[in-house]
Formats: structure tokens, C-alpha cells, sequence
């Protein structure tokens, strides 16, 4: 009896573990979207080519004890301390049983001071009957550099959109100028010769 109660006990261990194996292996895609992005960047899950960037991401971004209770637990119920930045979304697609999938949502600030940090809506489905953990996470500059390599911008857009650079400003500045002055000469021309013509001797 003992004997058979240990293999039961051995079977459903082995069942948990297997669930949370196929748990543990993340989304198999993911959009990331966001000032400067356009249609956004949508980035290949585990097992695919170029898969091992987002789950780098993923793993610096908080998403696995954002998602699964963890022990010690590092999410955080109180937004950090500090200047976010602009925010950046990350659409998770996670795999299900019976072909069902769901799709997770992480608030990204990689320009966040002093280092990136990330936000999930606590309760988020997955897996059936799941729901996530949420709350905030402090991560490291690593993320920051991760997340430029697959296309955000270097240093924080302009509010609103993607930042204007200086050169297209100059430009424009240079012909506003010298549309100013065409219609400066343009009244003064005016005011020296009334309704448009010449004085004659």
C-alpha cells in the first residue's frame, strides 16, 4: 500500500513538474510597440530563428515572475522611484492547452532613470485557468540595450512620436527665414511703388 501510494504521489509530481515545464517555456511571439516604432517590431518566440532575443528580453523585462508566482519574489505593488520615460508595450503570445492561446500585456520604460523598469496588469489569463502575477519590476541597464538592438531608439523620442532630428529643424528653420524675407522685399517693393509699377521720369 505504502509502495503504491509513493508511486501515485511520484506520478503527480512528475505531472506538475511537466505543466510547469511547458509553462516556464514563454510565448511564441511577441509585438513590441511604441513611440518611434511605426508598425512596431514583432519578434519570433522560443524555438524559432531569433527566438533567444526576446526570451532575453523576456527575462530581463520581469516576464516570467510577472507571470508565474515566484519564490523569493521580486515584483513590486508601488510604481519605482524615479523619471519612466515614454512607455512601450509588449503583446506576449502564450501558447495553451487544446490549441488556445492568450496574450499577455507588459508595459515596457527602457529610458526609465536610474535603470528600466516594467509594469504587467495583475490577472492576466493564461494557460486556461491561470492568472499572472503582475506588478512592477526594477531592471537592469541590460534590458535598455537589448531592446535598441531590435530596433527602439537610442535615447527617448520626442513626446508624441519619434524625435525630429536637428538637421531637418535647420532646414526648415532656413526656409521659413527666407520666405520672410522674399515677403519683406515683397511689401517694401509695395510701399516705393503703388499698385505694383515702376515710377517713370
Amino acid at each position: 500500500m505504502k509502495r503504491l501510494v509513493s508511486v501515485v504521489a511520484a506520478v503527480a509530481v512528475l505531472a506538475a513538474l511537466v505543466a510547469t515545464s511547458a509553462l516556464a517555456k514563454g510565448a511564441s511571439e511577441a509585438m513590441i510597440t511604441g513611440p518611434g516604432l511605426g508598425d512596431g517590431i514583432r519578434m519570433a518566440g522560443e524555438g524559432d530563428a531569433g527566438g533567444g532575443a526576446l526570451m532575453q528580453i523576456a527575462e530581463d523585462a520581469g516576464f516570467f515572475p510577472s507571470v508565474f508566482a515566484t519564490t523569493p519574489n521580486p515584483m513590486l505593488s508601488k510604481r519605482p522611484a524615479g523619471e519612466l520615460g515614454p512607455r512601450y508595450t509588449v503583446r506576449y503570445t502564450m501558447p495553451g492547452p487544446n490549441g488556445v492561446t492568450n496574450v499577455l500585456v507588459q508595459a515596457l520604460y527602457p529610458y526609465a532613470e536610474p535603470t528600466p523598469v516594467s509594469y504587467m496588469e495583475p490577472g492576466q489569463r493564461y494557460f486556461g485557468t491561470e492568472r499572472a502575477v503582475g506588478g512592477w519590476f526594477v531592471s537592469s541597464t541590460a534590458l535598455k540595450d537589448e531592446l535598441v538592438a531590435v530596433g527602439l531608439p537610442k535615447s527617448p523620442p520626442a513626446p508624441g512620436g519619434t524625435a525630429i532630428p536637428w538637421t531637418t529643424i535647420e532646414v526648415a528653420a532656413a526656409a521659413l527665414l527666407a520666405a520672410a524675407a522674399a515677403l519683406g522685399a515683397i511689401l517694401i517693393a509695395r510701399r516705393r511703388w503703388p499698385g505694383g509699377r515702376h515710377a517713370t521720369t
